[in-house]
């Protein structure tokens, strides 16, 4: 059943209209013998009827199975009425069932403007969005969720549990609630439940609009929410400036800080590195004598060091040049895992003529084979002697005897352990 027919000669009629639109009563076409009309959408025969509930309509005799309007349930048919009549009471002209010229559209409810210009379409199910492209607003209505409703505007009523209750809006009209309105206190937006009367005059009159949100869900609203929203936005947005502001200096007084630090490490490294230097020069200048008596060459003397560390395993300290041992350079030790003091270990190229009374458990270390030659000769006592050649790399472990030259009892390359006997004892 639908609320509109066409007569040949007064044209488009509307039930809902006490004039039907045209300037006649509804006793001129309800059960008048001979009168034709006909239906909008298909171009059946249909006739005026009015329901229990004494809603005027027109009916097809026979119902054809590819007409919208004569298929509409009774419920979607009283939605329509409800939404005509909300708009007229709001004081706009509307009617029903209303296609456009090209009749690529009809819309459920056309409301028009001052100049009767198609305004906005009040719609109680989905249909096309051909609206747009010839300037119609819509409102689209429906009793039912539909997977468009959060995507369009949209408003989801009740039907009138009983007679004298009104249409009820319970989803599509919503309020921002924020109470109290400062940052700590929670913010959403709710959904009203209102009159379907009220909602269709605030949308008609320009008092609530569309509005989308983040994620793209589609409500109605009053300007002054979204207004509330926006200050919401902002004062969210200037806390979360202020926030990354003190981010931000937080980050650049670490960076100077983890700068400075940088500097000073490389300031205590170039310092720690010049001390070291300035200490080796002394220990040079401190040791030049025993260069020149030993002919070692003092821009070796750092590897001819490492070497016996790395030999020994041990943490060494070089001592004085020792005239009880032949005017050698003393050399003191102590376990590398130890804190306590350093003892005598070795004695670095003493003067051959002083290896009478040598003690037997006490290293020699000489830097060549030159040097272990001339220990060779002099021995007059069984003697340990390390070769630790800064030149080649090589290192050799030696135990001379006053009787013979015995040949090396091992050698490994550097870096090399206390295999055969502790070095530096």
């Amino acid at each position: 059943m639908g609320y509109t027919a066409v007569h040949p000669v007064w044209g488009r009629l509307d039930a809902s209209m006490d004039d039907l639109g045209c300037g006649r009563v509804w006793a001129d076409v309800h059960r008048v013998k001979g009168l034709r009309l006909a239906c909008p959408e298909c171009g059946g025969r249909v006739f005026a009827r009015a329901s229990r509930q004494v809603i005027r309509h027109f009916y097809h005799q026979v119902r054809p199975r590819d007409c919208e309007l004569a298929n509409e349930s009774a419920e979607h048919h009283l939605l329509k009425l409800e939404l005509a009549m909300s708009a007229r009471a709001a004081g706009w002209r509307a009617e029903l069932e209303v296609s456009s010229e090209a009749r690529d559209w009809r819309a459920e409810v056309m409301v028009f403007d001052e100049h009767d210009r198609p305004f906005m379409a009040l719609e109680a199910q989905m249909r096309t969005d051909r609206y747009a492209r010839d300037g119609v607003a819509v409102c689209w209505v429906a009793v039912q969720d539909r997977p468009w409703e959060r995507v369009v505007p949209s408003l989801r009523v009740r039907f009138p549990s009983q007679r004298g209750e009104t249409w009820t809006v319970w989803h599509g009209m919503a309020r921002y609630a924020w109470e109290p309105r400062t940052l700590k206190a929670k913010a959403k937006w709710v959904h009203i439940i209102c009159p379907l009367g009220d909602a269709i005059k605030w949308v008609l009159d320009g008092r609530v609009r569309v509005h989308t949100a983040a994620n793209g869900t589609v409500w109605w609203t009053a300007p002054a929410y979204e207004d509330l929203a926006l200050a919401r936005a902002r004062m969210e947005a200037d806390a979360e400036a202020v926030k990354r502001a003190a981010a931000a200096e937080r980050r650049r007084k670490d960076a100077e800080e983890r700068a400075a630090a940088a500097a000073q490490r490389r300031r205590d490294a170039e310092l720690g590195a010049r001390e070291r230097a300035e200490e080796r020069a002394a220990e040079i200048r401190r040791l030049t004598r025993f260069f020149e008596a030993t002919g070692l060459d003092p821009a070796v003397w750092e590897t001819f060091t490492q070497m016996v560390r790395s030999a020994s395993g041990k943490a060494i300290k070089w001592g004085n040049l020792s005239p009880a041992h032949g005017d050698g350079l003393l050399v003191y030790a102590r376990p590398r895992w130890e804190s306590g003091g350093f003892n005598l270990a070795g004695v670095v190229c003493p003067d051959p003529g002083a290896l009478v009374e040598w003690p037997a458990e006490l290293t020699i270390l000489v830097p060549n084979q030159g040097w272990l030659s001339r220990i060779q000769a002099a021995a007059r006592s069984p003697l340990k002697v390390a070769v630790l050649d800064p030149v080649t790399g090589r290192s050799s472990f030696i135990r001379v005897t006053p009787t013979s030259s015995a040949p090396p009892l091992g050698r490994v390359s550097s870096p090399i352990t206390a295999q055969y006997w502790d070095l530096l004892k």
